[in-house]
């Protein structure tokens, strides 16, 4: 009884130093989408602020941020694909349905009886938005004359005049576009996009003048990205080899090697075309995209741009358009990420973990050659860079600070619109995560930053929490992060730090950042699940701490980080107490459409092939909580939006029925009507608050 009322105390005694609640930690708008015009004179970006999404815009050379539209209210509707006009007059963007799952029904999680749309619209300053049409992923002609969109997996386009026809059908084809595919040729007279035949692409181009359609060098390959030669004459694009995933084969060794892809350009008169480079043999032969606008981009110069893997990190390349050795731009061990480039063509600007690995900032460097040279650095997180008058603007953060949007000039930096963080945002009460690097229970050395409870005493022993992301193609950084989704769970993670907790949050293998080994992880995920031995290293490393009571430690994540919380619960309820599982993966066979008792078929009579089959079926089996639901006894809180695309909500279902035949203790959430990536800032609040409760009461 002793050792309980200490534990107590010191839960109470750490919490009464809380200076801040749930809503108060969340309440900083989220930025995102950061685009420069042409010349750089302007910037706009999006900007979401308790559910509703507006966009902002600031010009040169003040800078200062204005509100461009005014939507209200946190109804879920989305906001996202902003592109401006080449005349800088206004922004095209989609408002409306899921912009992650293009082509889906749109979803609706405030039940809202008059129904929602998707659509393209144009916004200028002063001017009610106009709406262009029903779709998304907009595409702007550079003569800025009409927007060319999809809708249904086709073509539609609209003149940007106003008082202009309602949108119509550009062509009727037998097969549909591949989303953000479609992209125009400088002069404007043609519209180049990938042409998705199922089990191979088609480089195709629609030519404006005379209405033809024509494909550029077809075969029974995977042709993507294509991108124009400034002349307008010629299209660079990736073929991805038929018989082999060009992303890279499955398998217990993870996704390191495939048919190498190649970089081909075609003559747009006559689609003929030839390879002007190939991937080696080993790393980097499976084809690894980065965030660019384009994964390849022509220069001025004659070079093609490009990402490869060939030293085992993501880093950009260039070879001569006549082909030949491909120039490494960016050496070391670090990654890439967002990609843009300077309007003369002769400078990408990017963001990597270059020489601070768990965090981002902004480099430049040559098309011709490296290395490249730093923008920013410290203990901030900078991303989504775009060159503009007499400097750089993008998004920023750090440990305390919330995401903003900021130009840097010379060698000061300014944000856009500060008097759009809160007056009571509780920076100041927030923590600094501390880098911690632990051995997960195999030896792999595992990043995690470490939040520590404010105002806690020598010898004092605090209940404590796992947090591992989603993705899994994900990295936590020590600071606020630049997806909406991590951008909460960073919320969430100090707001539990306020309340008693030590917060560990984990990097755990197959994730990001840390290069092409560590992502493509030996035996990871369906084939084995090894990350386990990350989860279980971050419990065993806190059971060691001396502020940690080991009797109460717990686990939370979502998505991919929901399936590792209840991994570790199944396999190791010893070790961890209690679990927040938000819409996580509970059967990797019934993911795939085998089914749980289709698995366990195969798995115990080898019927399926010839044994390959069944061998990857009971290895998926094995690898999921719902084969260890035997030794599954801490109790769970379950978290599911039952119009999830990513995760199907059957997920959740089957573990129910599961637990319940077993006798555990679980506690459930579902929310109507929501996606995964929850689209209401309600939804966030009722889930993180339930979450928070049930570790008050469970741990």
């Amino acid at each position: 009884m002793r050792r309980i009322a200490i534990a107590v105390f010191s839960f109470i005694s750490a919490a009464s130093a809380a200076s801040f609640t749930l809503e108060q930690v969340l309440s900083a708008p989220f930025p995102s989408e950061l685009v420069a015009t042409p010349g750089g004179g302007k910037v706009a970006w999006l900007l979401n602020d308790h559910g509703a999404r507006n966009i902002w815009i600031a010009q040169a050379p003040d800078f200062k941020g204005v509100r461009l539209t005014n939507y209200t209210g946190d109804d879920g509707t989305d906001v996202g694909q902003l592109h401006w006009t080449p005349d800088a007059r206004g922004v095209i963007y989609t408002r409306g349905g899921d912009l992650e799952f293009l082509g889906r029904p749109d979803p609706n999680p405030s039940t809202n009886t008059a129904g929602t749309e998707q659509a393209v619209w144009l916004a200028v300053p002063g001017e009610q938005p106009r709406k262009l049409g029903d779709g998304h992923s907009p595409a702007v002609s550079p003569k800025g004359d009409r927007v060319a969109f999809l809708r249904g997996g086709q073509i539609y386009w609209v003149a940007l005049a106003p008082g202009s026809l309602q949108a119509t059908m550009l062509f009727n084809p037998r097969s549909g576009v591949t989303s953000g595919s479609m992209v125009w040729s400088p002069d404007g007279s043609k519209l180049a996009f990938v042409s998705d035949r199922g089990n191979h692409s088609f480089i195709a181009v629609y030519d404006f003048p005379s209405k033809s359609l024509s494909y550029m060098e077809p075969t029974v390959d995977r042709d993507t990205n294509p991108t124009w030669s400034p002349d307008s004459r010629q299209i660079a694009f990736i073929r991805m080899m038929s018989g082999g995933s060009g992303f890279g084969g499955g398998g217990r060794g993870g996704r390191r090697s495939a048919e190498p892809w190649a970089i081909h350009v075609a003559t747009v008169a006559d689609g003929t075309g030839h390879q002007i480079w190939r991937a080696e043999q080993g790393p980097g032969s499976a084809f690894h995209p980065i965030t660019m606008e384009r994964p390849l981009y022509w220069s001025p110069s004659g070079r093609i741009v490009f990402p490869w893997e060939r030293d085992g990190w993501a880093h950009l390349y260039s070879v001569p358009v006549e082909g030949g050795s491909a120039t490494l731009l960016t050496p070391g061990n670090f990654e890439v990420e967002t990609v843009s480039f300077s309007d003369d063509g002769k400078e990408i600007v990017f963001s990597s973990n270059q020489d601070d690995i768990d965090r981002r900032h902004i480099w430049r460097v040559s098309v011709t050659a490296g290395p490249p040279h730093a923008v920013t650095s410290g203990e901030s997180i900078e991303w989504d860079p775009a060159p503009v008058s007499g400097g750089m603007a993008f998004l920023h953060s750090d440990a305390r600070h919330p995401s903003r949007a900021a130009v840097k000039i010379g060698s000061a930096t300014r944000d856009l619109a500060p008097e759009t963080i809160p007056a009571d945002f509780p920076a100041d009460s927030l923590v600094v995560p501390q880098q911690v690097i632990f051995s997960a229970s195999d030896g792999m050395q595992i990043h995690g930053q470490l939040f520590l409870p404010p105002g806690s005493r020598p010898g004092e022993k605090h209940a404590a929490v796992v947090f591992m992301h989603g993705g899994s193609r994900r990295q936590m950084l020590l600071g606020w992060h630049y997806m909406d989704y991590y951008y909460n769970a960073y919320a969430m993670n100090q707001y539990l730090a306020s309340q008693g907790y030590v917060v560990f949050s984990i990097n755990y293998r197959s994730g990001i950042g840390y290069g092409l080994d560590f992502r493509e992880a030996i035996n990871y995920g369906a084939s084995g699940a090894s990350e386990f031995h990350d989860v279980e290293g971050a419990g065993l490393y806190l059971r060691s701490r001396p502020d940690v009571d080991p009797a109460r430690i717990g686990l939370w994540g979502g998505s991919y980080g929901g399936y590792l919380t209840a991994l570790g619960l199944a396999r190791d309820s010893d070790l961890f107490k209690a679990g927040v599982d938000f819409h996580g993966v509970h059967d990797w066979g019934s993911r795939s459409n085998a089914g749980t008792a289709a698995a366990a078929v195969a798995a115990t009579s080898g019927a399926a092939g010839a044994g390959g089959e069944s061998d990857a079926a009971r290895t998926a089996y094995e690898s999921s909580p719902i084969s260890a639901v035997r030794t599954w006894h801490s109790p769970v809180l379950l978290i599911h939006g039952d119009d999830d695309r990513n995760v199907n909500f059957s997920q959740t279902v089957e573990l129910v029925a599961a637990l319940r035949r077993q006798g555990v203790y679980f506690e459930q959430l579902i929310i109507p009507d929501e996606i995964h990536g929850f689209l209401r800032h309600t939804s966030w609040l009722k889930a993180y608050t339930a979450a928070a409760d049930f570790f008050k009461r469970k741990l």
